[in-house]
């Protein structure tokens, strides 16, 4: 994957070496249910937060070191963060609309107060809506990788795409819709939204290229690796691997097989406007 001559933006919050500090408003119950919810059900951390956090007291507010940190991996998720921003820009702008960039992406170690709640690394990335930060502990790399088989950097930056893909949904309401969603499991409103989530990181990768000059290209491997890691976290898959039976009307994500096919939707058509899973018949 071509990115290291990708235009940098600063969009990142370092907290990494801060640890817990101001964490402890959602206790360790809130923690032990989103790491379980994300690894055997494939539950969006900020889901299981947000319902903990309506029980709990607030985090403390922390602010990390806001730039550009030099190192190999903060230095790929600044190209990838500020890539998808050079592509979500003109498409808000044609639609006669604004698109203002996440908060942040924070990383961290560990642990690290949010909006949502405490984050924790075992929970894996997730789009907090409330600060409008994307949470990132380095660690899930390798985790990506020797868990879910699911290695390389287009892997990686198809994880941040998708992130990326809930702060839109954000900014156009689409995340009302999934809460509007009233049903259950494998049609629920929740897998609809994560599923568009996956066309939106294939919308990035069809058009980042262009907008980079391409400074940020995949190539069709790159697109096969993000295809494996869309597929390794799909419902189905982790549930078999944590419980040995899948269990639809626990759904949240989507098969690997949705999740494969909405990324290739987006990547194949590069059009948001083809994402549209809320008015799909077939997911």
């Amino acid at each position: 994957m071509r990115w290291q001559g990708g235009r940098r933006s600063g969009n990142i919050e370092d907290r990494r070496g801060m640890g817990a500090i101001g964490a402890g408003g959602i206790g360790i119950g809130g923690l032990v249910l989103a790491a379980i919810g994300y690894f055997v059900f494939g539950i969006d951390p900020s889901t299981t937060l947000g319902v903990v956090q309506q029980v709990t007291a607030p985090t403390e507010a922390v602010e990390g070191q806001r730039g550009t940190p030099d190192d190999l991996n903060a230095r790929f998720v600044d190209v990838i963060e500020t890539s998808t921003t050079d592509v979500w820009t003109p498409i808000f702008k044609a639609a006669g609309r604004t698109y203002d960039p996440p908060a942040a992406i924070t990383l961290y170690s560990q642990a690290t107060p949010t909006a949502c709640g405490t984050g924790q690394s075992a929970m894996g990335p997730f789009y907090c809506p409330p600060d409008r930060k994307v949470y990132l502990d380095l660690a899930f790399w390798d985790e990506l990788e020797t868990r879910f088989g699911a290695g390389g950097e287009a892997a990686r930056a198809y994880v941040i795409a998708h992130e990326i893909g809930h702060h839109v949904q954000n900014l156009t309401g689409e995340m009302e819709k999934a809460e509007a969603g009233g049903r259950r499991g494998a049609e629920s409103g929740q897998v609809r939204l994560e599923l568009q989530a996956d066309c939106y990181a294939g919308v990035w990768a069809a058009r980042a290229a262009t907008v980079s000059g391409g400074e940020v290209a995949l190539d069709p491997k790159d697109i096969e690796d993000g295809l494996r890691a869309a597929s390794a976290v799909g419902d189905d898959t982790l549930q078999q691997q944590a419980q040995g039976r899948i269990v639809p009307d626990a759904f949240t994500h989507g098969t690997s097989a949705q999740r494969m096919r909405w990324f290739r939707a987006g990547v194949e058509s590069g059009d948001p406007g083809d994402c549209n899973t809320f008015a799909a018949d077939r997911l």
